[in-house]
């Protein structure tokens, strides 16, 4: 459906420099897009391409100016990029309704409004809120509840009791409320502790591919409202994380662990069990925390210290080689000193 540069102004509560009448069918970047596109730039290299590209308009901050395009200017635009996308590549629209391959226990509660897809199990007392997207193959067990506006992509598992918020996205291949890694050692064998809690996820959270959320061995593990994880992440049982947390691919916290509100971590970040990680900190990536973080504070490296002391133990690393040279040195001429018939001293 085209939109006219006023319309889409209007959406992304910006203004329009140049025709306001002019149609937008679609959106690309710069090296693509054709005429009728609309394309967006952040920075002066992607404006340059977007100003010779065949788009009719560009979408950009305050800070760019050009007579050879319709321009829509906003405040920020990598925020208009993302309340623009969804205009030209709306998600698609599930019909309300059960397909004949999907088992639905009898004591299911399952809105009238919500999808439930090929080869899905929904379990005993399971409830499905209105809108709630299944998409194929995903299994619910008994008692777990999913609140409106719900979207699990194919192949995800619910386990028991999970209770998962309004608007959550979770994809493919995630497990949800699977035994946390309980052992103890019982005359020489690992005797496993039965996982007994459940997992509680706020609404506006959104899962990626294959992240694996343990349930708690008594009481909940929880992932607070709005926070954003990304694929191959690890959260182990009883685990906390407050809300708006960014959690980026192949982190692992490990069991018990409380993360505060705002928190990121980057890549590869390892957080060992019992820390408490306060709100607004900044992990970088493959940092190993081994030690409680202070509210706002900034750490990196393995193990994890504050970002200021690491960058003095990085410097200082870099200057080894030519401090071992000199250490070597020193050493020779002590040696030397200590021989018979070596230099004179004073």
């Amino acid at each position: 459906m085209p939109f006219t540069a006023a319309e889409i102004a209007r959406h992304v509560e910006g203004e329009v420099v140049g025709d306001p009448a002019t149609p937008l069918a679609g959106f690309a970047p710069a090296a693509q897009a054709q005429a009728g596109d609309l394309t967006f730039a952040e920075n002066q290299e992607y404006f340059a391409l977007a100003c010779q590209s065949a788009a009719s308009a560009v979408l950009v901050d305050q800070r760019f100016t050009t007579a050879n395009k319709v321009l829509i200017r906003v405040a920020n635009a990598r925020i208009a990029f993302a309340r623009v996308l969804p205009l030209f590549f709306p998600d698609p629209v599930f019909a309300p309704g059960i397909h004949p391959t999907a088992v639905v226990a009898p004591t299911a509660q399952v809105d009238p409004t919500a999808h439930i897809g090929p080869h899905c199990v929904v379990g005993d007392r399971v409830r499905l809120g209105a809108g709630v997207v299944l998409e194929g193959g995903d299994h619910l067990g008994t008692d777990a509840q999913l609140g409106e506006a719900t979207h699990l992509f194919p192949n995800v598992t619910v386990y028991p009791r999970s209770r998962i918020g309004a608007r959550v996205r979770i994809h493919a291949g995630t497990v949800i409320g699977a035994d946390g890694y309980g052992y103890v050692l019982d005359e020489g064998r690992h005797r496993k502790v039965p996982q007994l809690g459940h997992v509680l996820i706020g609404d506006d959270v959104e899962l990626g591919a294959n992240v694996t959320v343990d349930r708690g061995a008594l009481g909940p593990t929880v992932i607070g409202r709005g926070t954003k994880i990304d694929n191959l992440v690890h959260i182990a049982h009883n685990v906390m994380i407050g809300e708006d947390c960014l959690i980026v691919a192949q982190v692992g916290i490990a069991g018990s662990t409380k993360v505060g509100n705002n928190v990121t971590m980057a890549g590869q970040v390892g957080v060992a069990g019992h820390l408490k990680i306060g709100h607004g900190v900044s992990l970088a990536a493959q940092s190993g925390v081994m030690n409680d973080i202070p509210d706002g504070a900034k750490w990196f490296g393995t193990p994890a210290r504050p970002e200021r002391e690491m960058k003095r133990i990085y410097v200082a690393e870099a200057r080894l080689p030519e401090l071992l040279k000199r250490l070597a040195a020193l050493e020779n001429q002590l040696a030397a000193l200590k021989t018979p018939g070596g230099p004179a001293r004073d």
